[in-house]
């Protein structure tokens, strides 16, 4: 069965979007913040934190069901739609679910190789890497490494054409931008890049 690339990245995208905000609203709640537990434990490497204090298991514990719970109901929803089903993944909507949950762990898991990196460059966490070029390759990547989880997770699991990847890296990184901003306008994050 062939997919349309267009579609399948829509549906990413939107099952993101979705998880995303109950991800935002998670991160918001009082109860979120006694989850706070460093994914590193403090440990060190070179004398820098390996993650720093803004990687937590609060982010696992909500954005992996979330995904999960997205990707099953977009599932139903498309099932409604002869046209819109025969563009998507030959799953069912259980199947669905259990690929959000992965998506999700690659798009939480991508985002830890720059946290090292910026760790090891003694970047703080939350701040943005000092010089120019620093920050704009500081804000391309921050915008990217998470998609690049998701998209890698997603075609281990299905077939994922390039034009798909090439979709949601158009479209995705603003959208990922914009959940920035939101999480810095609830004042959840330092700053909203």
């Amino acid at each position: 069965m062939r997919t349309d690339p267009l579609l399948c990245a829509l549906f990413l995208i939107v099952a993101f979007v979705l998880a995303g905000l109950a991800h935002s609203a998670w991160l918001r709640s009082p109860v979120s913040r006694r989850l706070s537990i460093p994914l590193d434990g403090g440990a060190r490497f070179r004398g820098r934190r390996i993650f720093g204090d803004n990687k937590t298991i609060r982010g696992f514990v909500v954005m992996i069901p979330a995904a999960a719970a997205a990707f099953g109901v977009l599932a139903l929803a498309a099932g409604v739609s002869p046209t819109i089903r025969s563009g998507l993944w030959d799953l069912t909507p259980a199947g669905y679910t259990v690929l959000g949950a992965w998506a999700a762990l690659g798009f939480m898991l991508g985002e830890l190789p720059n946290s090292f990196v910026k760790r090891q460059l003694d970047i703080g966490p939350g701040e943005a890497a000092g010089g120019r070029t620093a920050a704009i390759i500081g804000f391309v990547v921050d915008r990217l490494d998470s998609i690049v989880g998701m998209l890698a997770a997603v075609s281990v699991a299905v077939p994922t054409s390039r034009s798909t990847w090439l979709w949601v890296f158009v479209l995705g990184p603003a959208i990922h931008w914009s959940f920035s901003v939101l999480l810095y306008r609830l004042g959840v994050k330092a700053r909203p890049a």
